[in-house]
């Protein structure tokens, strides 16, 4: 189970954005990455090509780039303040699920 799910809201606590919150986009699993929304913008050069419409797009455009997932942390649903996560076993029957739960007020999201 990874520690950072989509959809999560994370706060970033290090790097040039660090302090910025932000939903999470996409996670890149095998290279350790998240994508959140609004954190991270780098500059890109687009070239000129020609599109369908017959439309020109290209020029300098702000997009978002991945953050490293060590620094982001999630944030608590019920608290509201950016914590680690412990892991609770919840047992139902004879089945058994993983929950991730907040270090600091130990509530389950």
């Amino acid at each position: 189970m990874r520690r950072i799910r989509k959809d999560d809201q994370v706060k970033v606590i290090a790097g040039k954005d660090a302090g910025k919150s932000g939903r999470v986009v996409k996670v890149f699993t095998d290279r350790n990455r998240v994508l959140v929304e609004g954190v991270n913008y780098v500059t890109k050069h687009e070239r000129i090509q020609q599109s369908r419409g017959g439309a020109q797009e290209g020029g300098i455009l702000q997009t978002e780039a991945p953050v490293h997932e060590s620094n982001v942390l999630p944030v608590c649903p019920s608290c509201g303040e950016a914590t680690r996560v412990a892991y609770v076993y919840e047992v139902e029957g004879d089945r058994r699920s993983k929950l991730r739960s907040c270090k600091r007020c130990e509530s389950t999201f």
